[in-house]
């Protein structure tokens, strides 16, 4: 189990964010538990990559550790040339790439999921794609961010961040009264 600061950058070191990134993007699916050793070869190789994660909390024995954990589990999202795709299969950390049809799509997916990491929102996976009203928050680190609202209790509200290519998305909590309908 990594420490927190042996774990690889969620983003590139190189770039402020990933919208900076040039080239075609792929969704490497990795073999078990390998996300962040594939991350770290895509460092090595100065590939561009995106591997977004979340703290989580482990109780082993009497000890309570901090780790941090990929946010979709066996995925990494890489940005290159033909040849840096080559280049990330000859790592034999990959299942396979997934070809990006939607570029442009699957970079506004990531750049919502990137805005929620970056504004410590409390995020968490969400295994599925869901049935309900898009919206989009009005003020605060993580405004014009859109998704879909799954379920609204009190004052807060828990809206998804889909990212379409992988049938999955990130569950983030938001105040209800910062939400619009779209």
């Amino acid at each position: 189990m990594l420490k927190l600061s042996e774990n690889p950058a969620v983003l590139t070191p190189a770039v402020r964010s990933l919208t900076e990134l040039t080239g075609t993007w792929w969704a490497a699916r990795t073999k078990a538990r390998f996300e962040k050793a594939f991350a770290w070869d895509m460092f090595n190789r100065g590939i561009g990559y995106f591997l977004p994660m979340r703290e989580k909390i482990l109780f082993s024995g009497r000890r309570k550790r901090r780790v941090m954990v990929p946010l979709f589990t066996s995925y990494v999202f890489f940005c290159g040339t033909e040849s840096d795709r080559y280049t990330a299969l000859t790592t034999k950390r990959l299942c396979q790439t997934i070809e990006v049809a939607d570029q442009d799509g699957l970079i506004e997916d990531l750049a919502r999921i990137e805005r929620a990491l970056a504004s410590k929102a409390i995020i968490d996976n969400y295994p599925r794609l869901p049935v309900g009203s898009r919206c989009r928050i009005l003020s605060g680190p993580m405004m014009g961010t859109e998704g879909v609202v799954i379920r609204r209790k009190d004052a807060k509200a828990r809206m998804v961040l889909e990212v379409t290519i992988l049938g999955q998305g990130a569950l983030i909590e938001v105040d209800a009264d910062l939400l619009e309908a779209i």
